[in-house]
């Protein structure tokens, strides 16, 4: 973990609700995909932990969604340094994933699997990505991923894009596949772990006190004992975890 500060180079409106925020600064602790940034806003008392969607040797893309008061403020901000410990969480484990990996995603859930779909297909495997919103207006990032070279499938609740459904349905399409990676809200992970057919690595969304595992506010139960979401997580294996 490190204490940097970030400029913001960038910060734009991709969705209904949803900014994309490019920060420039010391990226050297992001070592994996699926760890998360934790920003100080002046007048907050606590940190905002946000999930990396991207990163380089100097800057990191996150991608957040207006959902409270931390959130709206830094839908305002144009320029200016942030306040950012980096390197937070243990991050997807790309060894396992076999030559056809499964990423799953659901709302702002579908950042993390950015970065690691652009890892994986480095790697050579063959990525298919579902990507599940509630609506048309909620859609971020297809043509992204798809310029990375995945098969992309898009999931609305409503059927105002791609299939009518949520991401299990169009898991039900798909066979073939050698592991699965999943981001999202806990009801969509429940589904998704009854529904493959392979192994797989769950990233969760807790609420989230220090962000680096001081608080034991994010403590969870699993198969192998008490794991902090936020220091021995946020990703879990399916093996381990507990419904």
């Amino acid at each position: 973990m490190k204490q940097s500060l970030f400029e913001i180079k960038s910060n734009r409106k991709i969705a209904r609700d949803i900014y994309e925020m490019v920060l420039e600064g010391d990226t050297s602790e992001i070592i994996r995909p699926g760890q998360f940034i934790n920003i100080k806003l002046d007048n907050l008392f606590l940190r905002r932990p946000i999930s990396v969607c991207d990163y380089d040797d100097k800057t990191v893309t996150i991608i957040y969604k207006v959902v409270g008061e931390g959130t709206e403020k830094m839908s305002l901000m144009e320029g200016g340094m942030l306040d950012v410990l980096t390197g937070l969480g243990n991050g997807f484990d790309t060894e396992k994933s076999g030559d056809k990996p499964l990423l799953i995603g659901g709302g702002v859930g579908v950042p993390p699997m950015y970065n690691l779909c652009k890892k994986l297909i480095g790697e050579g495997k063959d990525v298919t990505v579902i990507m599940g919103f509630m609506n048309e207006a909620d859609v971020f990032y297809k043509e992204e991923f798809e310029k990375l070279g995945a098969k992309v499938y898009i999931t609305t609740n409503d059927g105002s894009m791609g299939m009518k459904g949520f991401v299990t349905d169009a898991m039900k399409e798909l066979d073939g596949y050698t592991y699965f990676y999943t981001c999202g809200p806990e009801p969509m992970l429940k589904g998704v772990y009854d529904t493959s057919v392979t192994e797989g690595q769950l990233s969760f969304e807790a609420r989230m006190g220090c962000g680096f595992g001081a608080c034991m506010g994010c403590t969870c139960e699993t198969k192998y004992g008490h794991k902090r979401i936020c220091k021995e997580g946020p990703v879990l294996l399916k093996e381990e975890v507990i419904w």
